[in-house]
């Protein structure tokens, strides 16, 4: 499958945005980490913002950024959210409640805890009535999305935006499923190249059971191992230098059930 890249969001600890975290994957520098800080969402009614909990702000947040940098509207994007396990406060506050003996549980946590929220959210902030496709891959989410919105560019050919989030759980549920850290990552995908296009992507997939690239520097590695999302990050290290190339950089990320996915990448 032939992509092209024309915008990218980050947010993640010590990364607040693409441009700092282009900066920092350039240069060859490790991840100071910082707290992450959740944009708020302007464009939410005022009812909504205060329904929208961290992961709905987390995966919003990148989304935009990726589109401003794209110049592209929101509107008219179909989208692919992708992500490990979404909520975890919200179930974690489900679980309390139900444990407790009360079923009167919120109807406010009750539409919080589908995994397609965030998509919900999206659509009304960006007034978008495109498609949208919310999807869960474990550990291999990234790829999985990945694969999922290069697939709808190549048949449907148009754009899409990726947007793959993980956000830590609370205890005693943060036990049971370690993600030590927050991050997300969104990607403006076209089928043709424009003059918005960053890196030209070749996606392909193979049934191994080798691993995926890792990362030189050990903070931005032990990042990658902790949260899904983060896999991204041998990608977002290929697509970093700012400088166009006429070679293809090799990227392996790790899908499901023994698949890998093979991304060549030329900068544009």
């Amino acid at each position: 499958m032939r992509v092209f890249v024309d915008g990218i969001g980050v947010l993640g600890p010590g990364m607040p945005d693409w441009p700092s975290t282009q900066a920092m994957l350039a240069d060859g520098r490790d991840v100071v980490p910082e707290a992450v800080v959740l944009p708020a969402i302007a464009a939410l009614p005022a009812a909504e913002r205060r329904r929208t909990g961290s992961v709905v702000k987390l995966a919003v947040g990148v989304g935009l950024e990726a589109l401003a940098q794209a110049g592209s509207d929101p509107a008219d994007m179909a989208t692919v959210f992708t992500s490990s396990g979404a909520d975890g406060d919200t179930i974690h506050a489900i679980l309390t409640v139900l444990t407790a003996g009360d079923c009167q549980i919120s109807p406010t946590r009750f539409h919080n805890s589908v995994h397609n929220a965030p998509s919900g959210y999206w659509a009304l902030a960006c007034r978008a009535t495109a498609p949208s496709t919310s999807l869960c891959g474990f550990d291999g989410s990234f790829a999985m999305g990945l694969l999922d919105a290069a697939a709808q560019v190549c048949v449907d050919q148009r754009a899409v935006t990726l947007l793959s989030y993980d956000h830590p759980y609370p205890e005693p549920l943060h036990a049971a499923r370690l993600l030590h850290s927050v991050f997300a990552v969104s990607l403006v995908l076209s089928p043709a190249r424009s003059d918005a296009s960053l890196a030209e992507l070749r996606v392909t997939t193979r049934q191994s059971q080798g691993s995926g690239c890792r990362m030189r520097q050990p903070g931005l590695e032990t990042l990658r191992r902790d949260n899904p999302a983060a896999r991204s990050l041998p990608l977002l290290g290929a697509l970093a230098p700012r400088q166009a190339s006429d070679d293809w950089e090799n990227v392996v990320i790790e899908g499901i059930e023994a698949m890998l996915v093979d991304i060549s990448v030329r900068r544009l």
